[in-house]
């Protein structure tokens, strides 16, 4: 009996896997035999929720997949988000962090003190409201996917504050390299810095680097933008509690309240994997290297794989009837939090970080 109620779940684990499959392929024929690139520059787990939501919208899902889409959606990604600890080794940022960290902590509570303030003026729903904020401020979609559960967000809110994230992650990816390129005088630390803080996603960031260092053959930038952003991703182990925190606050009754109950327990094991990268590589420094570094690159290939699976399981279980009974205003919201976490990151290094460079 259990047997059977566990295969239940595997029809809607292969229809994910298969999207995102296709969602590779068509990201390879775009980016590189299109495009050009070596690597593609665009976001697989991007084309895997819009071909979720293309295929869920003109098809109905049937009864079989669901249960196996809701398990991709809960399990596959947090299983994702453990495994994406792995690329993280904070104890080689120690140096770099002490001019990143303050920069990333001070645009993460500018973008929340706005979309607060927003929240009030627009009267947009409060997880909506938190899940752009996450996702404006820490790593795009991962951070969106990472709190909607501990703040039981529905699948219509992910799927708009993705799409959301989405669009002005690309709009600042194809920006903001030749802006920052004229605003900050061709200086590569200072415009790394800008784009691994006001860029959303860690694919868009790794983009608008590759995008400058081959328009302005600067190799350094791309370097510095991509362990900000790590660094930044890194924010996801406080953030989360702190969402999920705030949310059910007073949604409870006292004696029933305990942060135990809304504790992510996943983040546990997304620290416990970067614990597990920094000793590995510590043991392995001077023999097996190799095999080590093939164990790195299989969990992040893993972790891709996963994530972009439960994004193909969002999108599919989308009704975008239900998105357009939304409105503009979480868009607006979005465009918002865009805008402030660039300019703030601007003042801070015209104010603060020029004396420490």
């Amino acid at each position: 009996m259990l047997l059977n109620k566990n295969l239940v779940i595997i029809p809607g684990i292969i229809l994910a896997f298969v999207l995102y499959t296709l969602s590779q392929g068509f990201n390879n024929i775009i980016g590189i035999e299109l495009l050009g690139y070596d690597k593609s520059p665009i976001s697989t787990a991007m084309i895997a929720i819009l071909l979720g939501i293309f295929f869920g919208n003109i098809f109905k899902i049937r009864e079989g997949f669901k249960k196996g889409l809701d398990f991709t959606r809960e399990y596959i990604l947090k299983l994702g988000i453990i495994f994406l600890g792995i690329q993280l080794k904070p104890f080689e940022f120690l140096d770099f962090g002490k001019i990143a960290i303050p920069l990333i902590i001070v645009c993460i509570i500018s973008v929340l003190i706005v979309i607060k303030l927003l929240i009030k003026k627009l009267k947009i729903p409060t997880r909506m409201a938190y899940l752009i904020s996450i996702g404006s401020t820490v790593c795009g979609t991962t951070a969106i996917m990472a709190t909607a559960p501990v703040i039981k967000a529905s699948k219509n809110e992910v799927s708009y504050a993705i799409a959301n994230i989405t669009f002005f992650g690309i709009l600042s990816m194809l920006i903001y390299p030749y802006f920052a390129n004229f605003y900050f005088d061709n200086q590569p630390l200072l415009i790394g810095l800008f784009l691994g803080t006001s860029i959303h996603e860690t694919s868009q960031v790794a983009a608008a680097g590759l995008i400058y260092e081959q328009q302005f053959n600067s190799p350094e930038t791309l370097n510095i933008a991509t362990v900000t952003k790590l660094i930044r991703n890194t924010f996801l182990i406080v953030m989360i509690p702190l969402f999920a925190f705030l949310y059910n606050r007073g949604k409870t009754n006292k004696k029933d309240y305990s942060i135990l109950n809304i504790f992510p327990y996943f983040v546990l094991g997304f620290v416990g994997m970067i614990i597990i990268r920094n000793i590995g590589d510590q043991v392995f420094i001077s023999s097996s290297n190799d095999n080590w570094n093939e164990i790195i690159n299989i969990i992040k290939f893993l972790s891709k794989i996963f994530l972009t699976m439960a994004m193909a399981a969002i999108g599919l279980s989308t009704n975008l009837k239900d998105i357009k009974s939304m409105g503009y205003k979480p868009f607006i919201v979005g465009f918002i939090a865009m805008l402030t976490v660039g300019i703030v990151c601007i003042m801070m290094i015209e104010s603060y970080l020029k004396f420490f460079i």
